[in-house]
């Protein structure tokens, strides 16, 4: 199970009352990890980050450079700006400063929720989330 639909529904179920701040966290053992993390935020920047994010997850693992540009072209990005942004590491320090955060958090796995600093390690139905989202909003109205 793919952590992308049960954050979709969280933020159509609490439209105006959650935000969502994703890190990336490329495995270091996985075969271009980092490179695919670079191609999700090369896709936000034209504005289809869950798009790539979509078809990343569903051809996990094939993730190689030539891989990643017939995904683009698949969620209908601009080639030239995609394959530019991939092959100058545009978001290289962003992913680096996300690795960082990542070691000095001690964490480990992904998915990794934080919910008002409450920490939700892994794969989570959305009625786990629901119920924390739930606890914190009541909390928030005290």
């Amino acid at each position: 199970m793919a952590a992308g639909p049960t954050v979709k529904k969280v933020l159509d179920v609490y439209k105006n009352k959650v935000r969502l701040v994703i890190k990336n966290y490329p495995y270091k053992y996985r075969d271009h990890s980092r490179l695919a993390a670079e191609a999700s935020l090369a896709a936000a920047d034209q504005g289809k980050y869950w798009e790539m994010h979509d078809i990343l997850l569903k051809n996990s693992p094939k993730l190689d450079r030539a891989s990643l540009i017939r995904y683009a072209k698949e969620a209908g990005l601009d080639i030239g700006r995609f394959t530019a942004s991939l092959d100058a590491k545009k978001h290289d320090a962003l992913i680096e400063a996300d690795l960082k955060l990542a070691a000095e958090l001690d964490l480990f796995n992904t998915p990794t929720y934080y919910i008002n600093g409450r920490q939700v390690v892994g794969n989570r139905p959305f009625e786990v989330l629901k119920k924390i989202i739930d606890e914190e909003l009541k909390n928030a109205g005290k």
